[in-house]
């Protein structure tokens, strides 16, 4: 058996800056570092994105490499335009789980060929809060039945060509109420209600083969006063033992406001890690901040530390990193091709939701009301307008922000065919303020929402459920 230090930083997986292998990660890779994460700060391309993977697949083969590519909202390889695929809100309203298989399918062959050894996806999660700020487009939808097939089925399209899938976040994030990047979510549940709602495509993740599941960083106060990433009751108990689920549990990031809180230093981290071992997780992510080699090396002599003292048992840690390995097995090798966004265009039509009659009138004026995104998804290109400005000459386009609301209503006057594009309107009192203000002024007007559609209200509107690439084209393809 390896040594503590040596084991200590096998189960970190850690993110960095740069397009390509910083010298100290190549170093720390080599010396055994459990993985790299990638984000949008990483990505150009697929070309260089595969590249990146070589490098440091050519220091130790088994290294984990893994990414946050839910598809829609969520997108690290489509970062500079939106992804070739719409969330899992829109393929939850399409209702075809063979097409959320397929959809999953492209993904996983992509990411194969990209070198990624694991995708932090699909969310497993509900939606059950229209106020909820973390999950929202991200989830399948509301009910765990209908969910769940769909969880099944990314699942299996995604782990087709080798790359593992990991559920998210368990227990359930979706009626927590707070965003665990920033505080400690509650999940007001008892134990039978967790088994009837949250569990269930949790469930179906385990059945389906689920290679990973992330934790959430939230309480579940029926399991005890600790987040479920530092639980044992959650992972050891309900998700190891009552679940039998055998695979590896992934942390979401320990960097987090929920888990590292006051206590964000690597010290903190570690102390963290180390809990997180002791309750049951193998793959401790640490990912929202750039973390330099040093970082790296004081995390892991905490973790060290801990087993030298009788807290943290040898034979746990070793079980940790033998499951994070595993996790780095190179995927099927597949080669590099054109992104192609016919599947997802398919998905994104059948996942539009009309009602009434939006139809335009000649070119029109497009206000895209754009509101700050889920941190998890950060920015990325949004908007109708340039896809209507492409497809019908004339078209107008106004991009404004929420503060920004009194360029809209100045850019309204004296136009004909209006659609207004939004995020969430319900979220955002300045949005709906000026909905009634458009409806209380008899504008004409055409809504197209893409996010969780809130309240329906009157008037003819398109629900995308996606904010992705394609979700905004099918969208200006039937207007136009």
């Amino acid at each position: 058996m390896s040594s503590p230090e040596k084991l200590a930083g096998s189960v970190l997986v850690s993110g960095f800056d740069g397009t390509t292998a910083p010298d100290w990660l190549r170093r720390k890779v080599a010396d055994g570092l459990g993985g790299a994460i990638l984000f949008g700060r990483n990505v150009v391309n697929d070309e260089q994105v595969a590249a990146l993977s070589a490098q440091l697949r050519a220091e130790r083969p088994d290294v984990l490499i893994g990414i946050d590519e839910e598809g829609g909202d969520v997108t690290r390889l489509d970062v500079a335009k939106g992804s070739f695929v719409p969330g899992p809100l829109a393929l939850g309203a399409a209702d075809d789980v063979e097409l959320t298989a397929s959809v999953a399918a492209a993904l996983g062959e992509r990411l194969a060929a990209c070198g990624v050894t694991i995708d932090f996806a699909p969310s497993a999660d509900l939606t059950l809060s229209p106020d909820d700020p973390a999950i929202g487009v991200r989830s399948f939808g509301s009910d765990p039945v209908k969910a769940a097939p769909h969880v099944a089925a990314f699942i299996t399209g995604l782990q087709k060509y080798g790359v593992a899938a990991s559920a998210k976040h368990f227990p359930g994030h979706g009626a927590a109420g707070a965003d665990s990047h920033h505080a400690l979510p509650v999940l007001p549940r008892d134990d039978a209600g967790m088994h009837e709602i949250e569990l269930v495509p949790f469930k179906a993740a385990i059945q389906a083969g689920v290679r990973a599941i992330m934790t959430g960083h939230l309480v579940v106060p029926a399991w005890g006063e600790l987040p479920a990433t530092l639980n044992p009751k959650a992972l050891t108990g309900v998700l190891r033992g009552e679940l039998g689920f055998t695979g590896a549990v992934v942390t979401d990031a320990l960097d987090m406001g929920a888990i590292a809180g006051e206590l964000g230093n690597t010290d903190g981290v570690g102390r963290a890690a180390v809990r997180a071992l002791i309750a049951g997780a193998d793959a401790l992510c640490l990912g929202g901040v750039s973390f330099e080699e040093d970082d790296l090396t004081r995390i892991a002599a905490v973790i060290a530390a801990a087993v030298q003292a009788g807290e943290l048992p040898l034979e746990r840690l070793a079980e940790a990193a033998d499951r994070v390995a595993a996790i780095g097995t190179a995927p099927v090798a597949t080669e590099i091709s054109p992104v192609d966004h016919r599947l997802g265009l398919e998905a994104a039509r059948k996942a539009l939701r009309i009602q009434g009659s939006p139809k335009l009138d000649g070119p029109p004026l497009v206000i895209d009301i754009e509101t700050e995104p889920n941190i998890a998804a950060g920015p990325m290109p949004w908007g109708l307008g340039s896809h209507l400005t492409e497809l019908v000459p004339g078209t107008r386009a106004v991009k404004v922000t929420v503060d920004g609301i009194a360029t809209a209503i100045d850019a309204v006057h004296g136009a004909r065919n209006i659609v207004v594009v939004t995020r969430e309107a319900h979220r955002h009192a300045e949005v709906r303020e000026f909905l009634s203000w458009l409806q209380e002024s008899t504008v004409d007007f055409i809504r197209v929402e893409t996010g969780v559609p809130g309240p329906v209200g009157d008037g003819p509107r398109i629900d995308t459920f996606s904010g992705s690439y394609v979700s905004l084209r099918a969208a200006a393809e039937y207007l136009a």
